[in-house]
């Protein structure tokens, strides 16, 4: 997918480090408070690259793009907040987790590892968004983790290989660079493993059917509306009050209540008394 797309996916994330690049630039003009601020700028740009991109990603699982660029960050919009918040929210978990024995932050780290791609497909909200990832990975922890740990060591690897390429530059120019060239490189990569990560989570979690025919117990639609006044039926059966809810009365045979043949009676019991047996009366 990263081959076949990858003039679409590079193009977004080229585009969105370019403008947020500029306004740093800009920022930067304004002394110490303009950098605070260019600092602000290049984290939510981080924000709205990851949410555009997993947005792409889904766009283009059919086989073909269907959304321009344009297109793509105007249909994400209304997910930015959430994706900055729970953003934010996470990093501040994990780091927590980080400080005080690495592991919990390892721990949170992996579970939270399609929050992003959660909020901008399903849309459930910031907090809901935490425990779906969540239970999306519960049971694949490790699987996740490693994937994780690959794309950081890919990660590491880029940018030691950036900031050869081009140390001979000043240092201001060629970290710009380096920071560039690697974020439009890797970002797309790690948003397609990690949004293909996450459906990959989605169909392992998802319910099996009842029966061959789906989930209504084995039926391919879920049974009648049954009326409960009637035993279940959806109208009262047809039956006749007067002979005991048959249309007709029995056809007898002869004298014995309707019978063919008098009724056989139980066996006879006997009860000991005196020391003997004798039938009752």
């Amino acid at each position: 997918m990263y081959k076949t797309f990858a003039r679409h996916l590079l193009a977004i994330a080229f585009v969105i480090y370019v403008v947020a690049a500029i306004i740093v630039a800009l920022l930067a003009l304004a002394g110490r408070f303009g950098f605070v601020l260019g600092l602000l700028v290049v984290i939510i740009a981080g924000f709205v690259l990851q949410a555009t991109l997993v947005k792409a990603v889904q766009d283009v699982r059919d086989g073909r793009v269907d959304l321009s660029i344009s297109e793509t960050i105007s249909a994400v919009t209304p997910s930015l907040l959430a994706v900055i918040w729970a953003s934010v929210l996470a990093a501040i978990g994990i780091w927590i987790g980080f400080w005080l024995v690495i592991v919990p932050g390892l721990y949170l780290l992996t579970i939270w590892a399609v929050l992003v791609p959660v909020i901008v497909i399903e849309k459930p909200g910031i907090l809901a968004s935490f425990s779906r990832s969540r239970d999306l990975v519960r049971g694949h922890g490790w699987h996740v983790f490693g994937t994780l740990v690959l794309l950081f060591i890919i990660q590491i690897v880029v940018e030691v290989l950036l900031s050869i390429i081009f140390s001979a530059l000043p240092h201001v120019l060629g970290d710009g660079l380096s920071s560039v060239i690697s974020g439009t490189v890797i970002s797309p990569f790690i948003a397609i493993v990690v949004t293909l990560v996450y459906y990959r989570l989605v169909g392992t979690s998802a319910p099996t059917p009842a029966g061959p025919y789906g989930g209504y117990g084995g039926y391919q639609q879920p049974p009648p509306q049954d009326n409960p006044n009637y035993g279940g039926f959806g109208q009262p059966p047809q039956d006749s009050p007067n002979y005991g809810g048959f249309g007709q009365p029995p056809q007898d045979a002869g004298p014995y209540g309707g019978w063919s043949q008098p009724p056989q009676e139980p066996p006879t019991q006997r009860l000991p008394r005196s020391g003997d047996w004798e039938q009752p009366s």
